[in-house]
């Protein structure tokens, strides 16, 4: 069978209508789930991108994330589950934060999880029973299963103006405390990380060590023994030492910025369709009942 160049471009022409229109639609639904309500909070999403968990015997509930109305979650980021995001975070393509297994997992305000970063935690509760060590408090205090404070603890602790660089792995038990930088490519397990710390790229840190507030990381290094956290250098002085704030700089705006975009396209989306109902109203195409009588008799 001879197939013309012109049926082959038809073709070519129909799929990238289809894609963009697919694109199109996951972006919009993205967008009306995060800036459609006047709480801080964003309403129960049914996008793909934006969705419930699924129950299982050692997660019974199905819950929907709860996200800032001030966040952005781009249409290419998945957030299902437990997980609550905060104000003006950039949560950017590719980036997931898992809350089916793990709960909950908290993103503080004014963080960032930058493309590819992953999000996920170890059973919290397994047959309805609590798991010892297996969540913090928001103080970063590692809760046994029978601690009063147990059922208000995170599998995941990541607090405010934390940066989660490029491709970043935080697999819960886990904490990270405020203003910390966390450099690409690395990893955190079954560890809690302080405030002001800066983590060189492609480290690694696990098997339930602390590392101290404003230390250093340097890149690549492993870090399995209290006795290398706590040799660690100062952040302040090292090379990363101011990396954190222009990082965040550059992610908050990009998070406002990104907004921007979807609230003036929602706004100008409501206005074309407020134009559509008052033409179909008024039988007229400007919506002026009185547009097609001369000198409006």
């Amino acid at each position: 069978m001879i197939i013309s160049s012109g049926s082959v471009i038809i073709v070519l022409l129909v799929s990238i209508v289809v894609i963009t229109t697919i694109s199109t639609q996951t972006f919009m639904n993205t967008a009306s789930a995060v800036a459609t309500n006047t709480n801080n909070t964003s309403s129960p999403s049914h996008t793909m991108n934006i969705r419930s968990n699924i129950q299982t015997d050692f997660n019974p509930n199905a819950t929907y994330p709860k996200i800032s109305k001030f966040a952005y979650i781009d249409p290419f980021a998945l957030v299902i589950g437990d997980c609550e995001i905060g104000k003006l975070v950039l949560v950017a393509p590719f980036a997931v934060c898992r809350g089916d297994e793990g709960i909950p997992i908290h993103v503080g305000d004014y963080s960032n999880m930058q493309d590819g970063v992953i999000l996920h935690s170890l059973e919290t509760t397994s047959h309805g029973k609590s798991l010892d060590d297996r969540r913090y408090s928001a103080e970063g205090v590692l809760l046994k299963a029978n601690d009063t404070g147990f059922k208000n603890g995170f599998a995941i602790y990541i607090g405010d103006k934390v940066s989660l660089a490029h491709g970043v792995q935080v697999h819960g038990p886990a904490y990270i405390g405020n203003d910390t930088f966390v450099g690409m490519k690395s990893m955190i397990f079954n560890a809690k990380i302080g405030k002001r710390v800066a983590i060189g790229v492609s480290s690694t840190i696990t098997d339930g060590i602390t590392i101290p507030d404003n230390k250093f990381v340097p890149p690549g290094t492993i870090i399995t023994t209290q006795a290398q956290a706590d040799a660690l250098p100062s952040r302040i002085g090292s090379p990363y030492e101011a990396i954190n704030s222009a990082v965040l700089h550059v992610n908050q705006e990009l998070a406002k910025g990104y907004n921007a975009q979807t609230i003036q396209r929602l706004a100008t989306e409501m206005e074309d369709t407020l134009e559509q109902e008052e033409m179909l109203q008024t039988g007229s195409s400007t919506g002026n009942p009185d547009a097609g009588v001369a000198g409006g008799q």
